[in-house]
């Protein structure tokens, strides 16, 4: 007897996953653990709102061809107006429940206490890059001691012992597979943080430290772009990220931190 076997059931998410993701969509690269899940729904309202077009005006049609009808009866206005309107405000509040999940995951459900800590700090116009060294802790800042030219751009306190051990770059240097815990900063005015391939964009505002977390996941080098009007070289406000596997990031960081004065 032949014996009868059932197939996996597939979840809706990963069917929807798997279509889109063959199709030619003009996306940057994805390099994110997270960036999946923000595509997928991003396709999805984009065919959502694909369909309701195209529903709309076959309506329209069918409505400029039809012969019109007398008076329509309650029953008919419900069936034809109020249960379609109610329909579409069902799906839109699941399609906003949905991105504010999303959204919410790489904000408020917080990092892991393994994460990789880095703080961001924007200013007129440029990035700067802090990591808090082996004593894992970020040395204090004052805004008196901020002098670009004398090599402070940051204001690190001298006197704080947590301060001697860290590392300030201008340029963001991430191991792939770990997750990162960013603490963005901003000095004058509001910036926008942003890397198109990890799906990342937050603003940093001036008085605030905003966490950020995700995970790095392929190898590479990516544009780190501020997407708020700044000033006047607001056009020149650009980093890089360079995501390296973590042995090539271990010895980066050992290698800094042996530079150090």
């Amino acid at each position: 007897m032949i014996p009868l076997t059932m197939p996996h059931p597939v979840a809706p998410h990963a069917l929807l996953s798997g279509l889109f993701r063959n199709l030619p969509w003009p996306l940057p690269q994805d390099a994110s653990a997270h960036g999946p899940a923000l595509d997928l729904h991003l396709f999805l309202n984009l065919w959502i709102a694909l369909g309701l077009f195209a529903l709309a005006h076959l309506l329209l049609l069918i409505g400029l061809l039809r012969r019109r009808s007398p008076e329509p009866s309650e029953d008919r206005i419900w069936r034809i107006e109020y249960l379609p309107l109610a329909a579409l405000a069902l799906l839109f509040i699941a399609l906003a429940v949905q991105a504010e999940r999303l959204w919410a995951a790489t904000r408020y459900t917080g990092a892991d206490p393994a994460a990789l800590q880095v703080e961001v700090t924007g200013m007129q116009f440029a990035w700067y890059f802090r990591y808090p060294g082996t004593d894992a802790t970020f040395g204090t800042t004052q805004p008196q001691l901020v002098s670009a030219a004398e090599g402070n751009p940051l204001g690190i306190d001298p006197s704080d012992p947590h301060s001697h051990d860290d590392l300030v770059t201008s340029e963001l240097v991430l191991p792939a597979g770990r997750e990162v815990d960013l603490r963005l900063h901003a000095q004058d005015v509001i910036h926008g943080f942003a890397i198109p391939e990890m799906r990342l964009k937050q603003n940093a505002v001036p008085g605030q430290t905003i966490h950020i977390h995700f995970t790095p996941t392929q190898p590479g080098t990516y544009a780190i772009l501020c997407t708020q009007l700044c000033g006047l070289g607001h056009y020149r406000m650009n980093a890089n990220l360079r995501v390296l596997p973590p042995a090539d990031f271990a010895q980066w960081i050992a290698e800094k931190e042996k530079a150090q004065p």
